[in-house]
């Protein structure tokens, strides 16, 4: 059905001792696999960010009780955690990777905590994992010029197509943070379709560059999970998040208006 809501999961670190900087946003190996049998057992079907979208698309029926399951960043312990509850359902998944952050030829320094490399990045490939781009360096891509804009996009697309000889069709926004002129020049650089955060169900109708995801973290308990899933009490499990989301948006709008004022001369 068009109208389907869809949950999109988005994880980030799966790790047993994250450093401090991924602790919040991440997830223990246990609960990861605890929450794949969660999926499972309550019988959803995974599918990956572009089989979604190619279906919303093209208007041909979803699976019954889609879920996706979507991982940012790049960190190592989805290829060493992640990959083997995947693998043990059949689940297929979604990884954005930023491809400035990955250790290997491309590695900026800007990793968070110990990141994949590129043969785990095409070994997760080889089992199913759709891998999309993530900009290259992880910036806030509303608040940086047109040109670090498509620099951004552009060279994630093409590193990532090097890598791996196939070209990545699907894309998460850094921080959840976008525009029309980002989701536009997203579109021009070649993806198919893109994810936003929201702290939502996703929809057709917010459109294939604005999908909503629901954030996975290591506060989230089985209870709440099983909810998020079931697509139950979403606004009020979010509820502090999309306060926080709506106050930053402003000091966000205010900064980014003083530095329109700066390169203007004004």
């Amino acid at each position: 059905m068009n109208d389907t809501r869809v949950p999109i999961l988005m994880y980030h670190a799966v790790a047993t001792d994250p450093n401090d900087a991924t602790r919040a946003l991440s997830v223990t190996p246990q609960a990861f696999a605890e929450q794949m049998a969660v999926l499972a057992d309550r019988g959803l079907t995974p599918v990956t960010t572009a089989a979604l979208a190619a279906c919303w698309r093209s208007g041909r029926p979803l699976p019954d009780r889609p879920v996706l399951i979507t991982f940012d960043d790049g960190y190592e312990g989805v290829h060493r955690h992640a990959l083997p509850a995947l693998a043990k359902h059949g689940f297929p998944a979604t990884l954005f990777v930023s491809t400035g952050w990955l250790r290997g030829p491309y590695d900026t320094g800007g990793g968070l905590d110990t990141m994949l490399d590129w043969d785990q990045v095409r070994e997760l490939a080889a089992q199913g994992v759709e891998i999309g781009g993530h900009s290259h360096s992880h910036p806030q891509l509303d608040q940086v010029s047109d040109a670090t804009l498509r620099f951004e996009l552009i060279h994630c697309k093409e590193i990532v197509s090097d890598q791996l000889g196939t070209v990545p069709a699907s894309f998460a926004y850094p921080y959840g943070y976008s525009s029309s002129r980002v989701r536009q020049a997203v579109r021009e650089t070649g993806y198919a379709q893109a994810l936003a955060v929201g702290n939502g169900l996703a929809r057709r109708a917010q459109g294939p560059y604005a999908l909503r995801r629901v954030t996975v973290r290591r506060s989230t308990g089985i209870g709440e999970f099983e909810r998020v899933v079931e697509g139950r009490a979403i606004a009020r499990t979010f509820a502090a998040d999309r306060a926080l989301t709506k106050g930053y948006a402003v000091v966000r709008r205010v900064r980014q208006a003083r530095r329109l004022v700066s390169r203007s001369g004004g």
